[in-house]
């Protein structure tokens, strides 16, 4: 989709009702990852939007939360059981 650019959003989060809520939030963005890792095709606004509501979601004295852009140019290897990410034609979020 065009406007979408791939990052990767890692976590380390404490205490494990703000892990799932975390978890559940973002499992509406990504198309692919793994425990706390996700893949996600995003826009500007809606990195803003997750970027924002992450804030709102952990303890900033205790938690950790790490968005990285995958620049389009760079190689991926996957291994083992990995896909490479791939942008949806759409997302379902339930």
């Amino acid at each position: 989709m065009a406007g979408r650019k791939l990052y990767i959003i890692a976590y380390d989060i404490t205490e494990d009702k703000r892990l799932n809520r975390v978890r559940l939030f973002l499992k509406g963005y990504s198309t692919g990852g793994q425990k706390s890792v996700y893949e996600c095709f995003l826009t500007d606004s809606e990195l803003a939007y997750i970027a924002d509501e992450l804030k709102g979601l952990i303890d900033e004295d205790e938690d950790r939360v790490h968005i990285f852009q995958v620049d389009r140019r760079a190689r991926i290897v996957p291994l083992g059981i990995a896909l490479l990410p791939r942008d949806p034609s759409y997302f379902y979020i339930d």
